[in-house]
């Protein structure tokens, strides 16, 4: 994966679940959830519930194959998430 930072690695997947690519976006989002998850295991307990709170929202979505819904909760809740752990 390339330089980006992980606030713009979630708004990209969530472009490509805009765009209705799916496939790409699924396993993009596989990458970007498990950094999310190194990233949040040391910021402590209110985090970790908020992220997977977050996780279960989005993964609910990608059953329902709602991928609108789930760009939002990528693009908005989970970048909120980062920003809070980059900020705290």
């Amino acid at each position: 994966m390339n330089e980006m930072s992980l606030v713009e690695q979630a708004r990209q997947c969530a472009g490509l679940f805009r765009l209705g690519r799916d496939v790409e976006a699924a396993l993009f989002m596989v990458e970007v959830g498990s950094q999310v998850q190194s990233r949040v295991e040391s910021a402590g307990g209110e985090v970790l519930s908020w992220w997977s709170a977050v996780l279960m929202r989005m993964l609910d979505c990608q059953e329902r194959q709602d991928w609108l819904a789930l760009a939002d909760y990528m693009e908005y809740e989970l970048v909120d998430l980062l920003e809070a752990v980059s900020s705290g």
